[in-house]
């Protein structure tokens, strides 16, 4: 017989799943899951609108990362539309998404995962929050303020609001970019960098004080994926897939993302409503494979602009099959987004007014698949003759990483949970090893409801050892 711990919901995500470890008589982990408890409804609730609305339906999806999905649905309906998209609207679509992932990394980075890395995963809960870090290091809680405000503040200048903003449409962008409003984007850009580069320095010496978790968060071999472009370097936007081992050696480049069904196969588990994709060639679940910042970098051959690739160097010398180097990863993006922005900000058709390309459909089929700041993100929509949405699946970036998830949190568990005491240290590491992967289950499931938690350890004939409430 077996004891049984659930930690509902898992904290510090954006959205509710639910963490369950299964103890045996010795008192140790025998078996453990994440769970995703929501239901995803979207791929049924857009099935007879037009197409033409589905970046702006499929943008509420999530209000975290609503610019991600906004981008990939407006790539699929380009595909329906079979025009050319025009490079100053597409250069236009690559800031916003780099904006997207900017705030959503500073989020993950500074409000959901530095009260572990300042106070530590043994702190006092009740000040391991943000509140704590304020305390603790006023300036790293400023900066993390700061650092998303710049990145929100982008996407609200270019689309005209930071939540949902309807900017990027079928065929292109709705408007152009003014010259004021480039002026204001290019003025926040060396606040920015200069965040980035201070956090680093902190960042880069509190690596020391977490080894052990270094070695155990998912610290196991899988395949990484994510777009680059035709030489190799960091793409966010567009570009051709690759799939490299747990060894970095390039194992399928190059991949068309317009087909990705053809090697990318979805599982279904019963513990979870979350899909669990695999790379198909390998068959499942031995195809699985992460996404993200850190599989992004392990693929690449450079970032492509220069602070960023100086970073990238010292991040080869880590462990990079650790998932705990999710946050160094998102650090380097960072600046990358910032560099990145700067410079296609300075091209000289930036402020052009021929950004959007008209027509009616052409095609019944349409995949978008772009980089998400959680990964690849895969939206794929077939239409009748009248431009009615007849199917639509989507691949999150959190379901990409599904498997390895589940994966860590039975590495993790073993590694941390012992005996008949629940205490709060090792349960917040099977969490942060989640924190780690930054899921987004609204965007994955769509979020329902709330969950409380509530964390029971039972002995074999069902009496109550211990137990822990949030």
């Amino acid at each position: 017989m077996t004891q049984t711990i659930t930690i509902d919901p898992v904290t510090r995500i954006e959205g509710h799943s639910k963490i369950t470890i299964l103890l045996n008589d010795a008192g140790e982990v025998d078996n453990a899951h994440f769970h995703v408890t929501q239901v995803r409804g979207f791929e049924k609730f857009v099935e007879g609108r037009p197409f033409h609305e589905m970046p702006a339906l499929m943008a509420r999806i999530c209000g975290i990362c609503p610019v991600s999905h906004l981008i990939a649905s407006a790539k699929a309906c380009d595909r329906l539309l079979a025009v050319r998209i025009l490079p100053t609207a597409v250069n236009l679509r690559r800031i916003l998404n780099m904006a997207q992932i900017l705030q959503s990394h500073a989020l993950s980075f500074f409000h959901l995962s530095s009260p572990d890395l300042l106070l530590g995963m043994d702190s006092d809960p009740t000040r391991r929050n943000l509140f704590g870090v304020a305390a603790e290091q006023p300036q790293i809680a400023r900066d993390g303020v700061r650092l998303r405000q710049i990145g929100q503040t982008i996407i609200e200048i270019l689309g005209g609001k930071r939540i949902h903003p309807s900017w990027v449409v079928p065929g292109g962008v709705s408007e152009p970019l003014t010259a004021e409003k480039r002026d204001e984007i290019l003025a926040m850009i060396p606040e920015g960098l200069a965040i980035i580069e201070r956090t680093l320095v902190w960042f880069r010496v509190l690596l020391a004080r977490f080894e052990d978790e270094i070695a155990t968060f998912s610290n196991f071999k899988t395949k990484f994926m994510g777009l680059v472009t035709a030489d190799g370097k960091l793409e966010l936007y567009h570009g051709k897939l690759r799939i490299a081992d747990e060894n970095k050696r390039i194992i399928a480049d190059q991949l068309d993302p317009y087909v990705f069904y053809e090697y990318i196969g979805e599982a279904v588990e019963p513990f979870s409503y979350l899909k669990s994709p695999y790379y198909k060639p390998m068959g499942y679940p031995d195809g699985v494979y992460r996404v993200g910042p850190l599989a992004r970098l392990n693929i690449v051959t450079a970032c492509g602009t220069p602070r960023a690739d100086e970073e990238l160097e010292r991040f080869r010398q880590v462990d990079h099959q650790s998932s705990f180097h999710y946050h160094y990863a998102r650090l380097i993006e960072m600046l990358y987004c910032l560099e990145y922005t700067a410079e296609l900000l300075h091209d000289e058709d930036i402020l052009s007014d021929r950004v959007r390309a008209f027509a009616a459909p052409n095609n019944e089929e349409g995949v978008g698949v772009s980089e998400a700041p959680r990964g690849t993100l895969m939206h794929h929509y077939t239409i009748d003759e009248n431009g009615l949405i007849t199917r639509a699946n989507l691949i999150i970036a959190t379901g990409h990483n599904n498997l390895a998830m589940d994966r860590g949190v039975y590495e993790v568990a073993k590694r941390y949970v012992r005996g008949t005491t629940i205490s709060d240290g090792m349960l917040n590491r099977v969490e942060a090893l989640i924190r780690a992967f930054d899921p987004c289950l609204s965007c994955s499931t769509h979020a329902v409801g709330h969950m409380a938690l509530n964390i029971q350890l039972r002995a074999p004939d069902g009496s109550l050892v211990d137990e822990v409430t949030r």
